[in-house]
């Protein structure tokens, strides 16, 4: 079973969520803020980490920067999945790449059923 943590401060979508994935051979650990993330990181060692980079109290960017801070989590890849469309960050694909984000996904017009195969493509690809 694959460890997947998900950072997502809503907690009705990050319960939909979990249920839906965690019905699919994955252990899915929720956070709710970058700092439940990196406790949560620091227990559980996730293999993948789905962020919504519109956290509470703090800038997603900024969270990923800390993330990658720690030399044990330098290779685990991002996938974001936001409700802020990629298009409104000032950032290039090269960068979002030299930050560890494999995929961008906007949440309005991903299914779950889209998340789960984009996970699953994140997984082979990483051979995780």
């Amino acid at each position: 079973m694959k460890k997947i943590l998900l950072i997502e401060p809503d907690k009705t979508l990050s319960i939909v969520a979990h249920d839906y994935l965690q019905g699919r051979d994955l252990d899915i650990q929720i956070a709710e803020s970058a700092q439940e993330a990196v406790n949560l990181a620091d227990k559980n060692e996730p293999e993948l980490v789905i962020l919504e980079i519109q956290l509470k109290h703090h800038n997603g960017i900024d969270f990923i920067h800390e993330f990658r801070s720690y030399p044990e989590w330098h290779k685990i890849p991002i996938l974001i999945y936001s409700m802020i469309p990629k298009k409104e960050f000032p950032l290039d694909d090269n960068t979002w790449r030299q930050l560890g984000v494999v995929k961008y996904l906007y949440k309005p017009k991903v299914k779950l059923g889209e998340l789960y195969n984009e996970i699953n493509e994140i997984i082979s690809e990483t051979k995780i």
